[in-house]
């Protein structure tokens, strides 16, 4: 077994040679090929595509003097971002191995890209490495946006798909906010520096407080003018808030990493530009139903304060303050003699009261009460008494019979014996007993001897 996982089929011919067959030496070959060879990067010249039907791709990589048979896999070509093509000029990552069915030795390919796009994401690489660390990027130098803008600057081209999907969002949204289109081209060689024109322009003039930055996906080649440094020196001394929109969402430029804020797409910071109008009527309308809430709460608070205020004036008034003090004498009054009244009856009824105490604690009827509660008791004694012999009658002639059912004798008196051996023992088996063995039968009137003559079991 090579690497425990193939099983020698080989044969031995007469002469004790040992002799391979094909499939064996195909796999053993391409497990030397996978485990002697690392993961690599291969460049070369795309040819032979072919792509069936069941999504996996394959291809030849070749140079001036030799090729290689390439298969990438439809798990890993999901992820290429752009369609290869005979003749292309590709980097590509992947495993050397064989295809045991036709003994050909092939690539197993895992990542793509396009050869040129290699080179400028080197390029991308190092030029973000170093405006890092001249600090273009912290975002501490971020700046917040305006909660309403006066005015949206967006710089793009005047003819692509972004800058209709930007102003179709910030009329939906905000209508009412004005925008300054500063047109450049977005691709090609002019791209850069008219952006940075544009920027330092739109800087210069101070006529809008948030400026868009946008355009539509692309490659990495397409998007390159948003990764010139010049651009990007161009944002960082900006002083306007600025949003980046470049691309699609999976896209990211040295232009989104130094502005104030990076947008998915170019809708996305239209939408991040300007508050929702709609919204912002429903917040106003429910903020004038607050308000004329509050002012008809104000109003009844005061009427309230008004009136109460008027009858405190009312009740001081000197003709007022003697009809009072009049009706409340007259109340005092009234007061004071029904609280007489009670005093006289209190006290009548705790005399009342205590009369028959006195009563009560006389000798004579202190004498009759014990009498009589002597009497009740000694009723009570006899018949408790009486019923406790009863109980007691009763529970020993139970107990009796109980006693008397459980007894022996009894059991002999019903025509029962007990049967006991030579050595006074009561037998309870027939096991163990010989013929001929004594044995002695008590009844109930009396003992008599006998002899076993025969045993069995019960039948």
């Amino acid at each position: 077994m090579i690497g425990g996982m193939i099983e020698k089929t080989a044969q031995y011919s007469p002469s004790g040679r040992e002799v391979y067959t094909v499939s064996r030496l195909n796999a053993e070959a391409r497990l030397l090929l996978e485990s002697g060879l690392p993961m690599l990067w291969l460049e070369g010249e795309m040819s032979n595509l072919a792509r069936p039907a069941s999504g996996h791709m394959y291809f030849s990589l070749k140079d001036d003097r030799a090729q290689i048979r390439c298969a990438m896999f439809r798990q890993h070509n999901r992820n290429i971002r752009f369609t290869p093509r005979n003749g292309q000029h590709l980097r590509v990552r992947g495993r050397v191995s064989l295809y045991e069915a036709r003994g050909e030795f092939q690539l197993i390919v895992e990542q793509m890209e396009d050869a040129g796009e290699g080179a400028l994401r080197a390029r991308l690489e190092a030029l973000q490495a170093k405006l890092a660390a001249e600090g273009l990027f912290e975002e501490s130098a971020k700046r917040p946006l305006p909660a309403v803008p006066q005015r949206i600057g967006v710089v793009t081209s005047p003819s692509g798909a972004a800058i209709r999907d930007v102003l179709n969002i910030l009329g939906r949204r905000f209508p009412a906010v004005p925008v300054r289109i500063y047109p450049v081209p977005v691709q090609g060689e002019e791209a850069a520096p008219r952006i940075a024109a544009a920027l330092d322009l739109a800087t210069r003039r101070r006529d809008c407080d948030v400026i868009i930055l946008t355009r539509g996906g692309g490659s990495l080649e397409d998007l390159w003018a948003f990764n010139e440094e010049i651009v990007v020196r161009a944002i960082h001394a900006c002083d306007i808030p600025l949003i980046s929109a470049v691309g699609h969402e999976v896209d990211v430029t040295l232009s989104d990493l130094a502005a104030d804020l990076r947008a998915p797409t170019p809708s996305g910071a239209a939408e991040l530009a300007v508050p929702d109008a709609a919204s912002w009527s429903v917040q106003l309308r429910q903020s004038m139903s607050r308000l004329h809430q509050l002012a008809r709460r104000r109003i009844a608070r005061d009427s309230e304060k008004t009136g109460w205020l008027g009858k405190r004036l009312d009740q001081r008034n000197p003709r007022r303050v003697l009809q009072q003090n009049g009706q409340t004498l007259d109340e005092l009054d009234r007061r004071l003699q029904r609280a007489q009244r009670q005093l006289i009856e209190t006290r009548a009824a705790r005399l009342r009261e205590r009369v028959a105490h006195l009563e009560r604690l006389s000798p004579g009827a202190t004498i009759q009460r014990r009498v009589e509660a002597l009497s009740a008791l000694s009723h009570r004694l006899v018949g408790s008494m009486r019923r406790r012999l009863e109980d007691s009658a009763a529970g020993h002639a139970s107990a009796a019979r109980a006693l008397h059912a459980v007894s022996p004798l009894a059991t002999l008196e019903r025509g029962y014996a007990i049967v006991f051996d030579a050595d006074g023992r009561a037998l309870h088996s027939a096991r163990g007993l010989n013929i001929g063995d004594a044995l002695e039968v008590r009844v109930a009137d009396g003992n008599f001897g006998v002899k076993v003559s025969r045993t069995g079991k019960k039948p």
